[in-house]
């Protein structure tokens, strides 16, 4: 389990903190996602994850072990973060960008063992990215980029899985396609923590909402208790009207014209 217990985080420099005392769980078997406006804070909280800003106030702990006690690459084999941006220091074959991933579980005397190669390739198919395994990162378009990325991440075998805008650059194909492998993935067992824009996707997917605002937690719960019209109106600061999925019955948020339009 993934837990923020009163986490506050404030980049250097800076006159307010970007996160103000936020609290959540992400469990194994769910997806919890983290909503919420451009500048809620959502993007820092990962920063703070991947251990290049340290929490002003509160704390993050990983199975109850505080993230500060966890070496990098102890926490690599515990939880493989995909964020929202990066570029490799050189291009690199797809192929061994994935295998990357079992960085964190190689032996510094060996090579590839055959666990490391089985991993590689459950990732490959499940990311469903085989055709791009010849090519070069740096011809990838942002989506292909993308899709290599998650695979990295699976590759790495954590029982937990952080994802910052993983659907950024994907058709609406592969959007499904990945949100429908992060729910597969945590029916397995693994926790997915999620942060996205997508809000209609979230709420078909995710077992548990934390929306913020301001870098506050504006609401939390299940996708019905925060897919509410009078909640998300005032955090987005726009008018909208919040309505059912009639295939799955989930929440479906539409936003209106401005008020000052025809």
């Amino acid at each position: 389990m993934i837990r923020l217990d009163g986490l506050v985080l404030r980049h250097p420099g800076a006159q307010e903190a970007a996160v103000q005392g936020v609290s959540l769980a992400a469990a194994a078997g769910r997806i919890t996602a983290i909503v919420g406006p451009n500048g809620s804070g959502k993007s820092t909280i990962v920063r703070a994850l991947l251990g290049r800003l340290a929490p002003e106030a509160g704390g993050v702990s990983i199975d109850g072990t505080p993230l500060a006690a966890i070496d990098r690459r102890r926490f690599a084999t515990q939880v493989a973060v995909v964020p929202q941006r990066e570029e490799p220091v050189f291009p690199l074959e797809v192929r061994d960008f994935i295998a990357l991933g079992r960085y964190p579980h190689a032996s510094p005397f060996a090579g590839p063992t055959a666990a490391d190669r089985d991993a590689v390739a459950r990732a490959v198919a499940r990311a469903q990215v085989e055709p791009f395994l010849d090519r070069r990162t740096d011809t990838l378009s942002g989506g292909e980029w993308q899709r290599v990325r998650i695979a990295r991440a699976l590759a790495q075998g954590a029982r937990a899985l952080v994802l910052d805008e993983p659907t950024t650059f994907l058709d609406i194909a592969h959007e499904m396609a990945v949100f429908e492998l992060l729910d597969a993935l945590a029916r397995e067992g693994q926790a997915v923590l999620l942060v996205s824009h997508q809000l209609n996707l979230v709420a078909r997917f995710a077992d548990h909402i934390v929306l913020l605002h301001h870098g506050r937690v504006a609401a939390a719960g299940t996708p019905a208790e925060v897919m509410r019209g009078e909640v998300l109106e005032r955090v987005y600061e726009w008018p909208l009207v919040v309505s059912r999925d009639p295939a799955v019955g989930a929440p479906v948020l539409v936003p209106l014209r401005g008020r000052g339009t025809r």
